[in-house]
């Protein structure tokens, strides 16, 4: 199999780093970069992947790791645990991006390759759905920081709303720093 590997939120305030991998079925369908869809389309895209993909697998990693591990490893744990139960060694492993976080021979990384290999453009679909799904959850949750609209990500209406109530328990400490709130709400 060849597996395609994509993550999002790498960069999010809040929230955690999902990563999605993908071994797509024989198939003429494209797949394009999640980035390039509409969310509504993205929606119908992710089915795709369900219904195309020979297997399929997301990992997270949550704040509480990203903020004790740094960024690095805690996206190699995410991919970890995406392949987990899989015999990695014996499948060629397509990583979007130019580390090769697994370390393995077996291993090629492709910069941009959500928009030039099949496989990660369905990984990036399946990564940012299922985050998408969960920042739209802990809205419900945490309302006062606008996360059905910016997905944790560090827009102005985010920063004014860390300056008014804190940070919340899904915030990456990590990230927030520099910031003079950083008290748990």
């Amino acid at each position: 199999m060849v597996i395609g590997i994509d993550e999002v939120g790498r960069g999010s305030l809040a929230g955690p780093l999902v990563v999605g991998c993908v071994s797509l079925n024989k198939t003429n369908y494209i797949f394009k970069d999640s980035k390039l869809l509409s969310p509504k389309k993205r929606i119908l895209e992710y089915r795709r992947v369900l219904e195309y993909s020979k297997f399929w697998n997301i990992g997270y990693v949550w704040p509480d790791e990203i903020d004790k591990f740094g960024l690095t490893l805690a996206t190699k744990i995410a991919i970890n645990r995406a392949l987990q139960n899989l015999d990695v060694s014996r499948h060629q492993i397509l990583i979007d991006g130019n580390i090769n976080f697994l370390g393995l021979s077996n291993v090629s990384t492709i910069i941009g390759g959500d928009k030039l290999n099949q496989n990660i453009g369905a990984a990036s679909i399946l990564a940012k759905v299922s985050r998408d799904r969960l920042m739209e959850d802990y809205h419900l949750l945490f309302s006062n920081y606008s996360f059905l609209k910016n997905k944790g990500y560090g827009t102005k209406e985010h920063f004014r709303a860390l300056s008014c109530y804190g940070v919340s328990p899904i915030h990456r400490l990590l990230f927030l720093k520099n910031l003079k709130t950083v008290s748990k709400s």
